[in-house]
């Protein structure tokens, strides 16, 4: 299957308008990227959408696991054809355009299926350490998939005595932080679909018990567990921050505004005093336009 660049301009479209429908704090800073890279991270985006999709659309509710890891298999098999330049659709072929542009691996792509497929019989985490791996494979991969995109200074790369900074580390961190933000902006909604993925012995530990989350009960307990969840997560936005100076200076803007933003649902949790099952974290537009002038300057002078 060959494609006109119109034929690919409109798949970019798609793209495009289906990051910005579904990931709108994402889409925000993605807009402050150079249009080529943009492109690139919105393509990126929609495959993770479309893997994403196969456990939790709509549909996936009505599939049976056999049904569900077939269909993994088919997305897996389709996605190593596309890394081999054989495609089927418009938006194989902007991910092999990405891909041809931006060259990468593709172990984060197949190590995100594999999260997906923890999914399938897997509805409760022991300790962090089970969900750290599932976070790093549904979200950790991102930082991955994108980190070619984004690029490395040139300052560190070309000067004789600067050695190659390796962005792996900051890239998963950021991954693995935006990852344990939604699990608990989405704890509510989870619940519904019989996941917890707060782990069962810190549950435990904050006297706390998985009846009283599936039945929704906010108290002194699930209040002290969550601050534990959200001091966590915002650690691990810390742990990319350091990264980000590695970054070429025109994604550093755009991923300081997303970091700030993505970190502030965290806040919004705690002003909703973390009542997740009947509300839905956000940041308000109000200051998402503070934080971009923001972010800006940060990006400057770090």
């Amino acid at each position: 299957m060959k494609n006109s660049i119109s034929q690919l301009n409109k798949a970019y479209e798609i793209c495009q308008k289906e990051t910005q429908q579904w990931a709108k704090t994402f889409y925000l800073g993605t807009l402050l990227l150079p249009y080529e890279k943009r492109k690139a991270i919105w393509a990126i985006y929609v495959w993770c959408r479309r893997t994403d999709e196969i456990m939790d659309s709509p549909e996936a509710s009505t599939k049976s696991s056999d049904e569900l890891s077939d269909k993994l298999n088919e997305w897996e098999a389709n996605t190593r054809n596309v890394f081999k330049g054989k495609i089927k659709s418009d938006l194989d072929a902007v991910l092999l355009d990405t891909i041809e542009k931006f060259p990468q691996n593709i172990e984060p792509y197949l190590d995100m299926i594999e999260g997906q497929r923890m999914d399938l019989n897997k509805f409760r985490y022991e300790n962090f350490s089970e969900l750290e791996l599932y976070c790093y494979r549904v979200a950790g991969t991102v930082g991955l998939m994108t980190q070619n995109v984004m690029g490395i200074d040139s300052a560190y790369t070309s000067a004789p005595w600067s050695s190659m900074p390796d962005p792996s580390e900051a890239a998963i961190a950021l991954g693995i932080a935006n990852q344990l933000t939604n699990i608990l902006r989405d704890v509510g909604e989870d619940r519904a679909r019989g996941r917890i993925y707060l782990p069962q012995d810190e549950i435990k530990e904050f006297n706390y018990s998985e009846k009283e989350l599936l039945n929704g009960v906010i108290n002194n307990q699930w209040r002290m567990l969550m601050n534990f969840q959200l001091t966590r997560a915002r650690d691990w936005f810390k742990k990319s921050e350091d990264g980000i100076k590695w970054l070429s200076s025109d994604a550093r803007w755009p991923v300081w505004t997303s970091l700030r933003l993505y970190r502030g649902i965290l806040d919004s949790i705690e002003r909703l005093d973390y009542d997740v099952f009947n509300n839905r974290a956000f940041v308000k537009k109000s200051v998402k336009a503070f934080e971009i002038p923001i972010s800006y300057l940060i990006s400057r002078i770090k």
